[in-house]
């Protein structure tokens, strides 16, 4: 059986190939796939090269590259063993982009709803990834909060934050159709410029205290120090966007005289069996998103602005490329093939 598949080739070199599907085993299921969600900053990095030798971006791309983590899909086989997944059944797995995978029944397997649709449940990693900040960021109801890059997570971010009860949300970037989108999601107060910029803007709607907590979702490594002075003493500062050069990133006085605290959050940090004293895993924070969106809390598919077939792949990349700041969610349909 063949797979028809996108992978990074090389350093901007991306193609879509035909390979080889492994044979099912008595403890798979085959999933044919119906939707995928690219992460934009994510898979920019992994094909641009966009990272320092010896980072953990530098262990882990290796081309050829199959990026994606973000598929849903529909269960056309499973093995004689299996007993909890079904045929027709819909999932989500973190899984690249590919037509066809043959999944291991213990995986972790995330169930859609009925009353989410495949589009919007393609969203649910970068929903838990989110969370994981969230939590990390330990906030108190009315936390002045202020989002510094508004792409997918920062799109998101915003949206948690309005459920949270934050009493201002101020939305931080360069680009107009960002800030669109997030004051429509729930953002009280948009400034379109630069993190720098800004800090004026943020003292003058603080009462000149600066907010509880800050969000840098942008990826780029100088915003980390110039984040720093928007927050007010003790503030948190919650690390979101993963730079491809972490060695760039450097501390300023707001450290040490505020006291601040700084939080890295990673998908990773969520990746355990659920427990009474670890409730909030992954599983738990999909299922979460997955209700959010069946109330009408959150709204992720008016985020999709591009959808290609898998065959345009190339074409896909090389938008992004060329003009990421007009794009937000971007989606593969692999019904389209």
């Amino acid at each position: 059986m063949k797979s028809l598949n996108v992978i990074f080739t090389g350093k901007n070199q991306v193609e879509v190939r035909e390979e080889a599907v492994r044979e099912l085993g008595p403890d798979d299921f085959l999933l044919q796939a119906t939707q995928s969600l690219i992460s934009t900053g994510t898979e920019g990095i992994c094909l641009s090269s966009n990272f320092e030798p010896g980072s953990h971006w530098d262990n882990w791309v290796k081309y050829p590259f199959h990026p994606g983590y973000s598929m849903v899909g529909r269960v056309i086989a499973v093995g004689k063993n299996v007993q909890h997944v079904r045929e027709g059944e819909r999932v989500a797995l973190r899984h690249n982009h590919k037509q066809y995978s043959v999944v291991r029944a213990d995986e972790d397997i995330y169930r859609i709803p009925e009353g989410v649709s495949d589009e919007d449940a393609t969203w649910f990693h970068l929903a838990t990834i989110v969370q994981v900040g969230i939590r990390r960021a330990e906030h108190r109801l009315g936390d002045d909060v202020a989002v510094v890059g508004l792409g997918l997570l920062g799109q998101l971010v915003t949206q948690y934050m309005r459920l949270l009860g934050a009493r201002q949300i101020i939305a931080i970037d360069v680009a107009e159709q960002r800030l669109v989108i997030a004051q429509a999601h729930g953002a009280t107060t948009v400034l379109q410029m630069g993190v720098e910029q800004a800090r004026e803007e943020v003292l003058r709607l603080t009462e000149n205290q600066g907010v509880n907590v800050a969000y840098d979702v942008t990826g780029a490594a100088p915003v980390f120090a110039q984040a720093l002075p928007l927050l007010r003493s003790f503030g948190r500062l919650v690390l979101l966007g993963d730079t491809g050069t972490p060695t760039a990133q450097h501390l300023t006085k707001d450290v040490i005289t505020k006291g601040l605290t700084i939080v890295g959050a990673h998908d990773m940090h969520a990746e355990f069996p659920s427990s009474d004293s670890a409730h909030w895993n992954n599983l738990r924070q999909a299922e979460l998103f997955f209700r959010y969106l069946q109330r009408g809390d959150m709204h992720v598919n008016n985020l999709i602005t591009h959808r290609y077939s898998p065959h345009e792949a190339p074409e896909a990349y090389a938008m992004l490329q060329e003009r990421r700041a007009s794009a937000m969610g971007v989606i593969f349909d692999w019904t389209r093939l």
